[in-house]
Order: structure tokens, then C-alpha cells, then sequence
């Protein structure tokens, strides 16, 4: 599939942040147009806050989050049902 680069540039850029907040390095899951898609990144904080500026990330809120945990859990060990 070939999408014109003013697509591609267009597309949202999420960031998920996985490390804590006075780690050393920023372990972070970036993903662009769909966060269930994502890579495991690992930069120092500099590096990072440059990476933020330069991708014009967005943060993927609570809701995004768990869905995507959700989504995992149910990949991994599949469908679990309600008890009744």
C-alpha cells in the first residue's frame, strides 16, 4: 500500500510512558496512527523531551491505555468469562 507522505506526516503520534519519573531513561511504547501498534523505545530524558518536540506526540490517556492492556490480556490468554 503506498499512502502519499503528507498522509503518513499527518498521522497522530502516540507515546505511552513505562518508566517511572525520575528513571534515569524513558522506557515508552511510540506508536503512529494506531497505539495498538506500537514499538518498545528506551532514550535518555533529554533525548526524549527532543523526541516529543520533533514527533508532536500525544499521550495516550487512561482509557487508551487499558483498552490496549485489555486487548493484550485477551491475546495472550484469551477470552475470560464472567461468572455467573
Amino acid at each position: 500500500m503506498n499512502l502519499p507522505a503528507s498522509t503518513f506526516d499527518q498521522m497522530p503520534r502516540y507515546i505511552r510512558v513505562r518508566s517511572g519519573p525520575d528513571d534515569t531513561f524513558v522506557e515508552f511504547d511510540f506508536a503512529i496512527g494506531f497505539p495498538d501498534l506500537f514499538v518498545e523505545l528506551v532514550l535518555p530524558r533529554q533525548a526524549f523531551r527532543l523526541f516529543c518536540e520533533n514527533n508532536r506526540v500525544q499521550h495516550m490517556d487512561t482509557q487508551m491505555s487499558e483498552a490496549l492492556d485489555a486487548d493484550a490480556r485477551k491475546w495472550r490468554y484469551g477470552e475470560t468469562r464472567d461468572a455467573d
